[in-house]
């Protein structure tokens, strides 16, 4: 979730958002933003309504983004707002007969609950858009026939719960049930802040939960040598130096994948990363070494030669709708590890490198355990995790060398003799705002070497 000055231009710059929703706010008007999804961008507001004490939050559509200047939508948002303010419901009559019913005793269903958790919660709170779809998930899709069911009638029956428990491990797995019974009790927990009448006790109590255990996935220090080789191999260089570049950020693939080039900062070494695991509020910089500096700098140049257009804005473009590299996998038989398998390596390569326990949770966006570590400012200790980031990635790189002189230059090697061999040089790709941006990143760059 972000804030933006709605404008008829701002709103129009706005990319579609495939496979998710996005949730813009305006920053004129408290309470009035614009809902993106894959084909339509709708204003909305969202109030809290009281009638009799109650309160009762209210989320409507205003209009099309296609159909109405953003004048006309933050006029009529006004109104709407005000009338909720007001202690009046805006809302055509079916729908407020719908949701006044579902405010008696045993009416609140788990469509409203989830719709007012999402809201309230999620989406009020900054979450994710990948965390908010993966909740949606779980609640429309594995608990789809229970939308309409009475939060009250699951509340008094525990047994249905652990059924649907025992159901979704046996049919999707056992991470996938626990999951789903996370997500469940959370929304029954946030429903009866308000439904008072519904049962205490949580009927995800009802529930054994499956076993759980965290993959041990990280390479070994014996291992770095091979998976060094397999990267060289693969074809595409882009998808190359996006598997070291997570390797030497230990950073999930997600954010590596979404990198745009204007957060780059070359010149100051670091990387910002804005919408983490957690959404805005965990929004952190990554100090840069020197050899994820030099990786950075030859993605640059592969998008600029393979996708000029696309390399205007991402660091790994790809001819998708997104414009960027949306599927990191590898078949196992060409790359043994990838994905979070290398954050579990960076961070297991950070103890036989002698990186503290307290830097190696800032350079992973962790937050640092105890009350002391709620007063780190971790922006003021940039320098100091750039040298820890410098002797991790000189740690990570140092059994790669082997007897091989060439193989020593490849994290090192300029990237216009890699792209000698494979792509003609298009200077066309250098144009515009995207190559300007790129171009001041390379001079950065060389002034850096």
């Amino acid at each position: 979730m972000s804030q933006l000055l709605f404008t008829d231009r701002s709103i129009a710059s706005l990319p579609f958002e495939k496979g998710k929703q996005r949730i813009v706010r305006d920053t004129e008007l408290s309470g009035f933003f614009l809902r993106i999804g894959a084909r339509t961008k709708a204003y909305m507001i969202q109030g809290d309504l009281r009638i009799d004490g109650a309160r009762q939050t209210v989320v409507m559509r205003v209009g099309s983004a296609g159909d109405m200047t953003t004048r006309e939508a933050r006029a009529k948002a006004k109104r709407l707002l005000g009338d909720i303010l007001a202690g009046i419901d805006p809302r055509p009559k079916p729908e407020r007969e719908e949701d006044a019913s579902a405010v008696q005793p045993g009416g609140v269903t788990l469509r409203s609950a989830w719709a007012s958790y999402r809201v309230s919660h999620l989406e009020r709170k900054g979450r994710s858009a990948k965390t908010i779809s993966e909740y949606e998930g779980h609640v429309e899709r594995l608990m789809a026939d229970w939308l309409d069911k009475p939060l009250k009638e699951l509340g008094d029956e525990p047994v249905l719960v652990k059924a649907r428990h025992d159901e979704i491990t046996e049919e999707n797995g056992p991470y996938m049930a626990n999951g789903c019974m996370r997500t469940f009790r959370a929304v029954y927990n946030h429903a009866r802040k308000t439904a008072r009448y519904l049962p205490v006790e949580n009927p995800v109590i009802a529930v054994d939960w499956n076993p759980e255990r965290r993959r041990d996935t990280a390479m070994g220090e014996d291992e770095y040598l091979g998976w060094f080789e397999q990267v060289r191999a693969i074809d595409n260089p882009l998808r190359r130096e996006l598997h070291l570049l997570i390797l030497l950020s230990g950073s999930r693939p997600e954010a590596i994948k979404t990198i745009k080039l204007d957060e780059i900062k070359l010149r100051h070494r670091m990387l910002f990363i804005p919408n983490p695991k957690g959404g805005e509020a965990k929004a952190f910089v990554i100090p840069l070494s020197c050899q994820m500096i030099r990786c950075i700098v030859r993605a640059m140049r592969f998008a600029r030669c393979m996708h000029p257009e696309e390399a205007q804005t991402w660091l790994f473009p790809a001819e998708s709708a997104s414009g960027h590299i949306v599927e990191h996998k590898e078949d196992r038989k060409d790359l043994r590890y990838w994905g979070n398998d290398l954050r579990q390596t960076y961070r297991t390569a950070g103890q036989p490198a002698e990186i503290n326990d307290v830097d190696m949770h800032l350079l992973m966006n962790h937050s640092v355990p105890g009350v002391n570590g709620g007063y780190i400012t971790r922006v003021k200790l940039l320098n100091h995790l750039r040298s820890a980031q410098q002797e991790l990635s000189d740690y990570l790189l140092a059994s790669t060398v082997g007897t091989d002189p060439e193989r020593k230059r490849w994290p090192r090697a300029s990237a216009s003799t890699l792209l000698r061999d494979e792509f003609p040089l298009r200077l066309d790709a250098q144009r515009g705002e995207g190559g300007q941006r790129c171009s001041r990143n390379m001079a950065a760059f060389r002034n850096l070497a």
